[in-house]
Order: structure tokens, then C-alpha cells, then sequence
């Protein structure tokens, strides 16, 4: 007897004891197994696995696209639902950061909701930018949901690597 002749969904075509993949899968058993038994365990001190939700976690992850040109880094947030006034930007050593909280709705208790995909919290994104970037001329304009920050990179001169001498002892 093989170990290949153990596994059962390779016994014969025509009777399969377990299907790959899926709900019947033993692995999909064993993870959801595994799932319960982090979530009872957390659930004991009273608070959230893994950053779904609570105080423990961040709320949501806004979609962020960093690119650049000649002259400038562009990065461009997706912030919709939320106003200028709940994003909070800060620039040093060329590491950008952007924090922001989106705050529910006020929703109307006449409703029954079976389903919301909303997602609403804080969030927190920190930025290594590609380039050394001039902080003073950074700019941000917020419109249509869409936060864009250009941020003007430094002159060449300003880049360069300084040279550091190696002496003998």
C-alpha cells in the first residue's frame, strides 16, 4: 500500500469520498476548526483577533497609489464618505503619514438591515516615499472622495550622497 492509495479523493474517479476544496474539504474542516478557536479564545479577554473591528484594531485600509514624475512624488488616497477636516497629513524623513477617522452615518432605527458594507474607523497609513521630497512645498487638495498630495522632490544638487572618508587606524 502507497501513501498515494490513503488519500481518498484519488481512490477512483467514480466514488469520491471527499471532495477538494471547498466545504467538504478536510482543510477547509480544519481551518474553520482553527478560526473557532482563535475566536473563542479572544473572545475570553474581551476583544477582537486580528484588527477586525473594536478598539484593538484599525477600522479600515484606504486604497493608496504612489507615483512619480520628474519633478514631483503624487500619492493619491481613496477617502470616500469622508471631508477634509477628518484627514490629518504629517511629512518627515520622507515618510508620509496619513490618519484619518470615518465616522458613521446617523442611520435610521426604522430600518431593518440585514447586510452593510460600510466600513467606518480610524485608519493610519504610513508612506516610505520614493524620493527625497522638499517638505515645504508639499500641497493636498481633497475633492470627490479622492485625497491628492504632490509633493515636489528635492534638486539633484540637495540629493546626492555624501561621501564619507575611510581612514586607517
Amino acid at each position: 500500500m502507497t501513501l498515494y492509495s490513503l488519500v481518498p479523493w484519488k481512490r477512483n474517479k467514480r466514488n469520491i469520498a471527499v471532495r477538494r476544496g471547498g466545504y467538504g474539504s478536510p482543510f477547509w474542516a480544519l481551518q474553520q476548526q482553527t478560526n473557532r478557536l482563535f475566536d473563542e479564545f479572544f473572545d475570553s479577554f474581551g476583544i477582537e483577533p486580528f484588527g477586525r473591528g473594536g478598539d484593538w484594531g484599525v477600522g479600515f485600509s484606504p486604497d493608496t497609489n504612489v507615483t512619480e514624475d520628474d519633478k514631483n512624488v503624487h500619492v493619491s488616497v481613496e477617502l470616500p464618505g469622508m471631508d477634509a477636516e477628518d484627514i490629518e497629513l504629517s511629512l518627515s524623513d520622507n515618510v508620509l503619514t496619513i490618519k484619518g477617522e470615518k465616522k458613521a452615518e446617523n442611520e435610521h432605527q426604522d430600518k431593518s438591515y440585514h447586510h452593510i458594507e460600510r466600513t467606518y474607523g480610524a485608519f493610519e497609513r504610513v508612506l516610505a516615499l520614493p524620493a527625497e521630497v522638499d517638505e515645504s512645498g508639499a500641497e493636498a487638495k481633497f475633492a470627490k472622495g479622492v485625497l491628492k498630495i504632490a509633493l515636489p522632490k528635492k534638486a539633484l544638487e540637495e540629493r546626492k550622497a555624501k561621501r564619507i572618508e575611510v581612514r586607517n587606524n
